[in-house]
């Protein structure tokens, strides 16, 4: 009786923080689709979302950061409890702990726009920029990986691999298009749009979970 109740003790503390990360990643999704109405000026294809905290309104990029955070610290906790303790989740957990982290920074120092002077602000954001993107893209690697080795999260692992190979695919875009001339703004927006995708999976694979 003592060990059921505490199972379902976690799996109650796992949807609690499943639903707090997906709050986190809606208001994230819908603060940054309001920015490009709210800034028309930052064309999508010459600016990276990061611009959004600079000037008028910055405060709801600041605000995207933050949430993104916070959604990533939860989402880590709910992944904790559900039970992924392999090599590979642990590893996992840990380096979206480390993009919570980053975003964080990311948020306290913003970015530089194009053509301004550099400031010791805009290299930390560059550099949280880098930590947050491979932190991320790895960690999705090794969750997709932990999934097929838990019971619970077995079924999910093919949706996984499908949405961390998107993430793959972004990533390399992304970095493939950080040149002058280059549509490196849209390629950002991608990266960010199946970044979210993957997000929203596993959360709401989270929220579902069936007990083991």
């Amino acid at each position: 009786m003592a060990t059921e109740n505490a199972g379902k003790g976690l799996r109650s503390t796992s949807v609690a923080l499943a639903t707090t990360a997906l709050a986190c990643f809606i208001y994230a999704a819908v603060a940054l689709l309001t920015l490009h109405f709210l800034r028309p000026d930052y064309a999508p294809a010459s600016n990276f979302i990061s611009n959004y905290a600079v000037g008028r309104y910055g405060w709801v990029m600041t605000t995207w950061f933050l949430a993104m955070s916070c959604g990533l610290l939860a989402l880590a906790a709910g992944l904790h409890t559900s039970g992924l303790r392999s090599i590979t989740g642990r590893l996992g957990i840990f380096l979206l702990l480390v993009a919570s982290v980053g975003l964080v920074v990311s948020a306290v120092f913003p970015t530089d726009i194009a053509g301004a002077p550099s400031t010791r602000s805009g290299a930390i954001h560059d550099q949280s920029f880098l930590v947050n993107v491979g932190s991320i893209f790895m960690a999705s690697i090794l969750l997709s990986v932990s999934f097929a080795t838990h019971p619970a999260w077995r079924s999910f692992r093919g949706i996984a691999w499908i949405l961390t190979v998107l993430i793959l695919t972004g990533f390399v875009i992304q970095f493939l298009t950080l040149h002058k001339g280059m549509p490196y703004g849209l390629a950002n927006r991608f990266f960010v749009l199946v970044l979210l995708a993957w997000l929203f999976g596993v959360t709401l694979r989270l929220r579902s979970l069936p007990p083991v």
